[in-house]
């Protein structure tokens, strides 16, 4: 399967049979992850791999419904990031983000970003409060998103190339 292909098979996936994933696919994902772009090289990322189905179902609650599906998820892969290091953190963990979630793909696996900055959860704190507080992420660390990562029940349909959107496309002007 080619990249183009890659990216029209991937899709957010929400329903997990509760399996662990490989370590060896976990493995990949998480190199793709680090081997992402960044602005200056200066990868201010930091990735905490939550496994333990207590700490998972602890987890599910860092956003108000929309975290549910880490219950049965294999692993969760929360991505932090020092803003010191960078002006342009959001978009450098952004890139692994997306890198991670089209290797997980690859791999036969499904996966679900999870946006964790500017959210809630189901306590009233910030979704990047919970986590902090649930994983000891230290203080000057912010939180992006995560990645739901698990064994899919069942593959949503591709995207099609037909569907693509050719009008947001400008060339030479708007």
């Amino acid at each position: 399967m080619d990249l183009l292909e890659t990216m029209q098979n991937r899709r957010s996936v929400r329903s997990y049979t509760g399996e662990k994933i490989a370590k060896e696919n976990l493995d990949k994902i998480l190199q793709a992850g680090l081997l992402s772009a960044s602005g200056r090289s200066r990868k201010p990322w930091e990735f905490v791999v939550v496994q333990e189905k207590e700490t998972l179902e602890k987890l599910s609650h860092c956003r108000v419904g929309a975290a549910k599906m880490l219950e049965n998820a294999g692993c969760a892969i929360l991505v932090f990031a020092n803003p010191e290091k960078t002006d342009v953190w959001v978009e450098d963990c952004s890139i692994a983000m997306s890198n991670m979630h089209l290797m997980a793909d690859s791999l036969g696996l499904g996966s679900c970003w999870i946006q964790g900055r500017l959210r809630e959860s189901e306590n009233g704190e910030s979704t990047e409060v919970y986590c902090r507080k649930l994983l000891n992420v230290p203080e000057e660390y912010v939180l992006e998103a995560i990645l739901s990562v698990g064994i899919l029940k069942e593959h949503p349909k591709a995207h099609t190339l037909e569907e693509l959107e050719k009008e947001k496309v400008h060339y030479e002007t708007y």
